[in-house]
């Protein structure tokens, strides 16, 4: 399984990456709109685990990119603010498939990305 982690938080996203990793997932770690653009320009992912606030783009550009290459790519966003709380996140994308705290524990959004990552 791929996996785009687009992450500002350096030290949050080798986390996720590392443990993902162990769980045997092919993971790619960038921190920006551009690096996550060229990523998905790359290749494709099943999943991207994403922030919602990035200090660099747009993290709903870098979804509806994803959306446009790669339609089958499942978004899942991350936030530690109350910023989409109402669940609006779902109406602007079409690939979001969860939402969730930058707190979630590891083991938590590994078993996510392997849920929403499955090919059936």
């Amino acid at each position: 399984m791929k996996v785009l982690i687009v992450e500002t938080a350096p030290e949050l996203g080798r986390l996720w990456q590392r443990h993902l990793e162990r769980q045997g997932m092919e993971v790619r770690l960038e921190h920006g709109q551009s690096g996550a653009a060229a990523a998905l320009s790359a290749q494709r992912f099943d999943v991207i685990i994403l922030n919602v606030i990035l200090e660099e783009g747009s993290a709903l550009a870098v979804a509806d990119l994803a959306s446009y290459r790669h339609p089958e790519t499942q978004v899942i966003f991350v936030t530690n603010t109350s910023f989409f709380s109402d669940g609006s996140i779902f109406a602007l994308n079409a690939n979001a498939c969860a939402f969730v705290q930058s707190d979630t524990p590891p083991d938590d959004l590994a078993a996510m990305v392997e849920h929403y990552g499955r090919s059936d």
